[in-house]
């Protein structure tokens, strides 16, 4: 279990430094993604897959669904037009495909080498899962909440189009002000 382990790891932490250095937002979600899927491959070779599951279920499915909406309604106009050519261009994809490629096919490997369940199998109710994420893994929550509304605020500040004008009557005003000019 040492090598799959350092394997995930390694992923995990090239994933997330590559999520810190990309400017473009689209690109830090999709290594985002990765991170968040190779976390789950963790919480797996730790023998926690009900933790990988809601992993890949609420973090790289739901969450991450939401921050691309937010960033698609907020990066509105003629210029994304030509970024949004730009992503669907081949190059784009390769980091995150590569690293996903490495998850699956180690993913693949444990699976059909192991000979039957690796950790035995047990029933968890949702009272246990609940009193384990608010009682002993508390402080991981919280980090984990206050992360997810730290990104929702930054895609909604990158998003963040600036005013020229304020209210009707103050463009009204500005106007008749440059045709008094003029």
């Amino acid at each position: 279990m040492d090598i799959p382990f350092y394997i995930t790891a390694a992923v995990t932490v090239i994933a997330t430094l590559m999520v810190i250095t990309r400017h473009n937002p689209v690109h830090a979600l999709l290594y985002l993604n990765i991170s968040l899927l190779s976390h789950a491959m963790l919480f797996y070779l730790l023998g926690a897959p009900f933790a990988a599951l809601l992993e890949i279920i609420i973090y790289a499915g739901a969450i991450m669904v939401l921050f691309i909406f937010v960033i698609m309604l907020l990066n509105l106009g003629k210029e994304t037009e030509e970024q949004e050519r730009k992503w669907l261009k081949m190059k784009v994809w390769i980091g995150p495909s590569l690293l996903a490629a490495v998850l699956f096919a180690e993913f693949l490997v444990l699976v059909l080498s192991s000979e039957g369940a690796a950790f035995g199998p047990k029933t968890v109710n949702p009272r246990e899962v609940a009193l384990s994420l608010f009682g002993v893994y508390m402080i991981g929550v919280e980090l984990a909440a206050m992360l997810l509304m730290a990104a929702v605020v930054g895609a909604a500040h990158i998003g963040r189009h600036k005013r020229l004008v304020l209210h009707r009557f103050l463009k009204e005003e500005k106007e008749e002000h440059e045709e008094a000019v003029i």
